[in-house]
């Protein structure tokens, strides 16, 4: 991670001082840095050890940091790893403008590895993670959106770039199909147990660790797992007040829609569907020759059940 860190650094010099300053703001905010991570285990549990895993391993976070930069101003949040966000700090124009300039980067660097393979997977994330965030838009205050729709979303906008991180391993490693599909089945799994968790948490979280505002999916009229699910197991009144909530965007009733989620037992079952996809994934590293690395990705699958923020 030092070494992607010191690719990363080198890679935000610019001549214009606000996109170095709006960039190194967000991305030393503190973030897990799952991508990079998971691109380096993977590379580690097939082999791999060349410098092109550095140069990668940044290009997935500068694509994911990008994102979120234009995800907060849409969502117009405030708040992102327990401080302000960076729209919140330097208004929105500079943050899109600089999610702008990261992605573009990010395509400067991905012909660092001369590997057309590698431009394709990268290039089809990118794109992919932009439908999924049309999606999302789309799918705002719309409270008939059903389970199929909300994993359409989160495979898409979530777990791409997890999947494309992983496989990009097995791409430098010049892995087997067999193993490549692998370690992109193991992506896209994990991306999207993590993305159900964090959906979970939106109710039963605490604000302090998790460094964002509770009620945050509801107030920006999110249909996450939490909410399909109690709607389905409510009664009329209690779908009711949750349909109410989504349509509106209104957090006045933020502690009965958690009451609702939390007595449905709607919390559990997002967590059993969150554990399925750590199954899936656990499956699909077991694919992987045995090492230290795929250990770690194995204990990542199941330490990502656990997370409170």
């Amino acid at each position: 991670m030092r070494g992607v860190d010191e690719v990363i650094s080198r890679r935000l010099d610019t001549g214009v001082p606000l996109v170095s300053e709006v960039s190194r703001y967000i991305i030393s905010a503190g973030g897990k840095r799952l991508r990079p991570a998971l691109l380096l285990l993977t590379c580690g549990a097939l082999g791999y050890t060349g410098s092109q895993r550095f140069n990668l391993a940044a290009v997935v976070e500068f694509i994911h940091t990008a994102t979120l930069l234009h995800d907060d101003v849409v969502d117009d949040s405030t708040l992102r790893r327990g401080r302000a966000t960076a729209n919140e700090a330097f208004g929105n124009p500079a943050s899109v403008l600089v999610g702008d300039f990261l992605y573009s980067r990010a395509f400067q660097m991905m012909l660092d590895a001369q590997d057309m393979r590698v431009m394709q997977v990268l290039s089809d994330a990118t794109n992919v993670i932009a439908e999924g965030e049309v999606l999302q838009l789309m799918n705002m205050h719309d409270a008939s959106l059903t389970e199929a729709g909300y994993l359409q979303v989160i495979r898409s906008k979530t777990a791409k770039l997890f999947e494309a991180s992983a496989r990009l391993g097995a791409i430098l490693a010049k892995s087997s199909a067999e193993i490549e599909q692998a370690c992109a089945d193991f992506g896209q799994a994990l991306g999207t147990a993590f993305q159900v968790i964090d959906d979970v948490l939106d109710y039963d979280g605490d604000a302090g660790e998790m460094g964002k505002n509770l009620g945050d999916d509801l107030r920006e009229g999110k249909v996450t797992l939490p909410l399909i699910v109690a709607m389905q197991r409510g009664s009329a009144s209690q779908r009711k007040a949750i349909e109410t909530a989504i349509e509106t965007g209104s957090v006045d009733n933020l502690a009965q829609v958690i009451d609702i989620v939390q007595s449905t037992g709607a919390l559990t079952s997002a967590r059993a569907a969150a554990a399925a996809e750590a199954r899936r994934a656990i499956a699909a590293a077991q694919q992987l020759p045995k090492n230290h690395f795929t250990d770690a990705l194995l204990q990542l699958a199941t330490q990502l059940l656990e997370r409170r923020y």
